[in-house]
């Protein structure tokens, strides 16, 4: 079960059956024991997870993992962890891990909100990233979207002073929302005026070079804790 279904609240998320690729079925034997965390109602002790002191990074929502392993790549001086309830993405990141050698990435395949609340302590994490969560883009549907108030006032609680929040997405409505919420969490501070320019540290998707070349926008937003 990806989800505690005696917490009654909306999800961001619908589960749904994956294939899983031959590739990624055997990276879930060869490198789950090491690279994946096993949710509990307790708190995580980043420090053995990893093994080792070090900033860490909350990736929620990966996909296929594509960025985080770039990121994770990128960044050797820091920690990792993926949160994602869809079973092939999660076999996508381990055969990437595998593959590439990384070795500064845990993953966490349940809901993250029940992960934060349950395995994340206070003024922990050095940065949330959050892109291209799912826009449900249907009005009716707006209620399901991630980037709500309270929860940004979750992550606001697990983000050290100095920490950052950053999102990013290809839907322009959902941009405005997620801007009027972030400037409205008097925990956060705009590190731009506005939108943010990307950061070198996120790469183009395959998906977002495509909506770029047919003329679609692309917003990051990158906010301080206090």
């Amino acid at each position: 079960m990806l989800y505690d279904p005696t917490e009654h609240r909306i999800r961001s998320f619908v589960t749904r059956a994956g294939r899983l690729s031959t590739g990624q079925a055997r990276a879930f034997e060869e490198f789950g024991d090491k690279f994946l965390v096993e949710y509990k109602k307790e708190p995580l002790d980043l420090a053995q997870a990893f093994g080792r002191q070090a900033p860490v990074i909350l990736e929620i929502g990966f996909g296929m993992g594509d960025t985080t392993a770039h990121i994770a790549r990128l960044m050797p001086e820091k920690d990792f962890l993926g949160v994602e309830v869809h079973t092939p993405g999660v076999g996508s990141l381990l055969k990437q891990i595998g593959e590439q050698d990384i070795q500064n990435l845990r993953l966490i395949q349940h809901d993250v909100f029940e992960v934060l609340n349950h395995m994340i302590g206070d003024a922990t994490l050095a940065g949330v990233h959050v892109f291209f969560p799912d826009p449900w883009h249907k009005a009716r549907h707006n209620k399901r979207r991630l980037i709500q108030p309270a929860f940004v006032k979750l992550l606001c609680q697990k983000l050290a002073p100095g920490g950052y929040l950053h999102l990013a997405t290809d839907w322009e409505d959902y941009a405005v929302q997620m801007l009027e919420v972030l400037s409205a969490e008097p925990e956060l501070a705009n590190t731009a005026d506005g939108y943010a320019p990307q950061p070198a540290y996120r790469p183009l998707t395959k998906f977002e070079n495509r909506g770029i070349k047919l003329g679609h926008g692309v917003w990051d937003l990158v906010f301080t804790r206090k």
